[in-house]
């Protein structure tokens, strides 16, 4: 059984932020940031070709508990919207969380891992392998960042979104020095998906 690659995957604005300012569950990308993710609903067949082989895949899926928060609120993900877009594809996800919350409304494809990036990691990659898959982190920015500075990420997806947002969350903020191998690069009228390997010296 081959081992799964552990994949980093997110949208980037040109100014290095993967939301705009405060977001919350109203603005979950926050205020100003909703076209980031504009190239996920393209028609264009770049955008296309990405998401689909980025569905294709993900075994299994890695996210922070606010972005949980946040997809599991009233204006998040449904049964036509969600992971992968219009996918809506089911891949079972790992929230890395303090405390799992009492009640959700996603269901039980939803696993709370307490024990930290690396334990989420482990579980995450037992799943995707059994589908000869591979593990995507999709974020938070944080959870991707803690990830890449751990060591756990053997690639590293930017979807660079053609807009400066200012001030936001951003996706590299004092992150630990290390090298990055470009792998591919596929360019679209609404992003430039950048895809790095990721060395595991600095």
């Amino acid at each position: 059984m081959a081992k799964a690659s552990v994949v980093g995957d997110i949208t980037i604005s040109v100014d290095g932020f993967v939301t705009g300012p405060d977001p919350d569950l109203e603005h979950g990308l926050g205020h100003g940031g909703e076209p980031l993710h504009r190239w996920a609903f393209s028609e264009d067949p770049v955008d296309q070709g990405v998401l689909q082989r980025a569905v294709d895949r993900s075994g299994a899926v890695i996210m922070g508990r606010r972005l949980f928060d946040i997809i599991d609120g009233p204006n998040g993900w449904n049964d036509e919207v969600g992971y992968g877009a219009e996918h809506a594809a089911p891949p079972p996800v790992f929230v890395v969380t303090h405390g799992p919350p009492a009640s959700w409304r996603l269901g039980d494809r939803f696993q709370f891992v307490t024990d930290g990036v690396g334990a989420a990691v482990e579980a995450a990659r037992e799943v995707a392998e059994a589908d000869e898959k591979d593990v995507v982190v999709m974020g938070g920015g944080h959870v991707i960042r803690q990830a890449l500075d751990e060591g756990l990420l053997d690639e590293l997806t930017l979807h660079l979104s053609p807009m400066l947002l200012g001030r936001g969350t951003p996706l590299f903020d004092g992150s630990r020095p290390r090298s990055l191998e470009q792998i591919s690069v596929e360019v679209s009228s609404e992003a430039t998906h950048l895809t790095y390997r990721v060395s595991t010296s600095p």
